[in-house]
């Protein structure tokens, strides 16, 4: 398998791709998706289509939200691979020994595994998570690890995107960086992607945290890079660290990432939901994607050794995605093989 991506753009046809359902899908996107700003697809180690839209180009960044959780956990991974962290069964509490709480048997078992897999209770309902509550606390990992623990049993799925920020603040505990410092030396980098700059925050309202403000990685009131969202990244950077997962951990012959890993955090399972990655098996057809809010995803097909990353502007509720991958993309390639 090639490891490495070939930015010169080629014919879609001759990577078996059929350029009238290519042409299509852009005629849908100027019509009915007009918040993407840029979509690539990566085929076969090539750049077989790349687009862009409402001014933006190639090095326009967007904030992928949620993108973010599924990088997070490509720097778990990358942690353990080099001994940082031992395993997925380390216990959270452990790394946190200067707080104490309330006894509580659940908050004591939950590991990281358990954080990984969004299957931690919470005392919130599912999908109502109280994030302005979260980013009004000058301690954002205390206020999380006091909630965790409550509320429903350990393994049973509840998503949560401060259980993610509690990965990133154990990254920092294992390695002594930030996860933006971290990602920049050992995924970033290798990746051929841009640094990202420690860009100083002096105020944490919703256009700093989540709107127009957000550049480089948002950190919280005490430097630990937001776990589960907060990443500004290029369209071509998402594309990138996709194929790194279909390239299974390799990519400009740098062993970044483990098979294991990669394998781990990809398997089909009943919650359809991995380490910080969606899982999908639709017609037969398993897919693995990084979602994030505004339509931000990175969709990897391993089958068709295919990755599609789209970046789009930030809006509330936006078209969903997969139609135009199930319509457009996947027969752009499967009626050509």
């Amino acid at each position: 398998m090639q490891t490495t991506i070939n930015w010169e753009a080629v014919k879609p046809e001759s990577i078996y791709m059929n350029n009238e359902s290519l042409s299509k899908l852009e005629q849908t996107i100027k019509s009915d998706y007009h918040n993407i700003n840029g979509i690539i697809i990566i085929k076969d180690g090539h750049l077989a289509y790349e687009k862009y839209f409402n001014g933006k180009g190639p090095d326009h960044c967007h904030h992928v939200a949620s993108v973010t959780k599924s990088v997070l956990s490509a720097l778990i991974g990358i942690a353990i691979d080099k001994g940082y962290i031992n395993s997925v069964e380390e216990k959270v509490l452990g790394f946190f020994p200067e707080y104490t709480f309330a006894s509580n048997q659940q908050k004591q078992q939950i590991t990281i595994r358990h954080l990984l897999s969004m299957t931690v209770p919470y005392p919130f309902e599912d999908w109502h998570e109280p994030l302005d509550k979260l980013c009004q606390q000058q301690d954002w990992i205390k206020y999380t690890l006091d909630l965790m623990g409550a509320n429903g049993d350990i393994g049973a799925f509840k998503y949560s995107t401060a259980g993610a920020h509690v990965l990133s603040a154990i990254l920092t505990k294992s390695t002594g960086k930030s996860a933006r410092a971290f990602a920049n030396e050992h995924l970033f980098t290798p990746l051929g992607m841009k640094e990202i700059p420690n860009y100083q925050m002096n105020a944490y309202g919703f256009d700093d945290l989540f709107g127009k403000n957000v550049k480089g990685w948002v950190h919280d009131p005490n430097g630990h890079s937001t776990g589960g969202w907060g990443l500004t990244l290029t369209t071509r950077d998402m594309a990138r660290f996709g194929y790194l997962y279909i390239n299974n951990g390799m990519l400009n012959n740098n062993r970044v990432l483990s098979e294991t890993w990669i394998r781990e955090s990809t398997e089909m399972n009943y919650h359809n939901y991995g380490y910080l990655w969606w899982l999908r098996r639709d017609d037969g057809l398993f897919t693995y994607s990084a979602i994030g809010d505004g339509g931000n995803m990175i969709c990897c097909i391993p089958k068709l050794n295919m990755v599609v990353a789209i970046g789009s502007e930030f809006i509330m509720n936006p078209r969903d995605r997969w139609p135009l991958m199930k319509e457009y993309i996947i027969p752009a390639v499967k009626n050509n093989q």
